[in-house]
């Protein structure tokens, strides 16, 4: 989970009338704070960064307002990209893409056991015919 700009803060053209009111954060260490008491008041337990304030950022590389969930790999490939929220807003099928990458990480890495092992056991009988 990234934690991004404020989508209604109250001193934003569209304030929310509704939750928490938050100001837009100016500051990366007013996004921090922001981003931990987010946390708290949704009991969020997963890990929480912090997008920066500003410049080229999660928000602006993702079209992230007012949430949109994406999956991205440790190599920064994009595996998943929801629509919009709050109507795109589907955490099935980003739980549902979550599965397929693991399920083909474990196919991935059951294969290239099996290759180190014939590899192995090539060696091994050159080895023997020496």
């Amino acid at each position: 989970m990234v934690y991004i700009r404020e989508a209604h803060p109250t001193d934003g053209p569209r304030p929310s009338r509704r939750g928490p009111k938050v100001t837009q954060p100016t500051t990366l260490t007013e996004r921090f704070s922001v981003a931990k008491s987010c946390a708290a008041g949704l009991k969020i337990t997963m890990p929480i960064a912090v997008d920066q304030v500003g410049g080229k950022n999660v928000d602006t590389d993702y079209a992230a307002l007012p949430d949109r969930l994406a999956l991205v790999d440790k190599g920064g490939k994009l595996l998943y990209y929801g629509d919009r929220g709050p109507w795109g807003f589907k955490p099935n099928d980003l739980e549902s893409a979550i599965k397929r990458c693991l399920t083909d990480l474990a196919k991935r890495e059951k294969a290239d056991k099996q290759k180190r092992i014939g590899s192995a056991l090539d060696e091994a009988l050159e080895e023997d015919k020496k």
